[in-house]
């Protein structure tokens, strides 16, 4: 069965005696959409449901109490499925992946991913975050937005084990109505150290020692960058903004976020291009939407996008 998702901006939580697969599935949904297939022809059961999250970051608890079939495309979004028990077996691309407790199967977005038998003894937590999302604190955290994620998280180091308590704790005390996480001004601070926590753990390697953190010539571009991506930005204004010479800031760029300010610049672009497109009205245009974010010339422009995001921006504008 084929469920479209209701994946709206609002906490929600579901803990449900579900009367067939319909309903829960329907249920499911709130995390990802999906299609789900009973491997036997006993009723659900006993399912344990658990959606909550607000805003880009969400997470789950699901156990389906019997044997089911499920495959999901997680469109625009990260899945990071930590089993509480059992096994995980799965499919990505022509890649399979077994995780167990002590490990996290990560699903990428908008590729389809498999669970052939998703067993009755496996329950996951899930953590859901927008690609867009998680890109922008990548971009913060390790200076590159496009980091390549692996499959499978290891959780049994001093990050990944550290990760895993704080997303447990946070999918405890956001069922309670009356936590304080529950208001909107803490739980941004708090779903975004998740998400800062998850890229910490999953990209350790990227992560510049403490002889190393990036100076502030660079942070003060990269923040300036981000608050303002479509001003008419050249490597002259960038050094300015950093108080050095092009040159320093050029070798700055290239030591510690791997690629030049204008690189850079492009990326961030691209991203918000990327949202916008998901979200155009009827009126809205690729062209339009390109030069919105600084991008004037459209060839150079769609060839871009086509490389960082696999799909060229008016399939993704006809498809919104």
């Amino acid at each position: 069965m084929s469920i479209p998702s209701d994946r709206g901006r609002k906490s929600a939580e579901d803990d449900i005696r579900p009367v067939d697969w319909e309903q829960v599935s329907q249920i499911a949904a709130a995390y990802f959409p999906h299609r789900l297939v009973p491997l036997s022809s006993a009723g659900p059961g006993s399912v344990t449901l658990k959606n909550v999250g607000i805003g880009p970051v969400g997470i789950s608890r699901i156990d389906w109490g019997a044997d089911v079939s499920v495959s999901s495309e997680h469109p625009d979004a990260f899945a990071v499925n930590i089993p509480l028990s059992g096994r995980l077996e799965s499919v990505t691309g022509r890649h399979e992946i077994s995780s167990a407790p002590g490990t996290a199967t990560i699903c990428p977005p908008d590729v389809l991913t498999t669970f052939p038998r998703w067993g009755a003894s496996c329950a996951i937590l899930g953590v859901r975050i927008d690609r867009t999302y998680l890109e922008q604190e990548m971009s913060r955290t390790l200076g590159r937005p496009g980091a390549q994620l692996p499959l499978q998280l290891d959780l049994s180091t001093p990050a990944g084990a550290s990760w895993l308590r704080f997303v447990r704790s946070m999918s405890e005390q956001m069922r309670d109505p009356s936590s304080v996480v529950r208001n909107d001004l803490v739980s941004a601070q708090l779903l975004s150290a998740v998400t800062t926590g998850f890229v910490l753990a999953a990209i350790p390697e990227d992560v510049p020692s403490a002889g190393e953190a990036r100076p502030r010539i660079v942070k003060r571009v990269i923040d300036a960058i981000h608050d303002d991506p479509a001003h008419d930005w050249n490597v002259l204004e960038m050094a300015e903004r950093a108080g050095v010479g092009v040159r320093r800031l050029q070798d700055g760029f290239r030591r510690y976020v791997g690629r030049s300010p204008t690189e850079y610049l492009a990326d961030v672009r691209l991203g918000r291009v990327r949202e916008d497109l998901a979200n155009a009205g009827p009126d809205d245009t690729v062209r339009a939407i390109a030069l919105r974010w600084g991008f004037a010339h459209t060839g150079r422009f769609a060839a871009a996008y086509r490389n960082r995001f696999g799909r060229s921006p008016s399939t993704v504008l006809r498809s919104a």
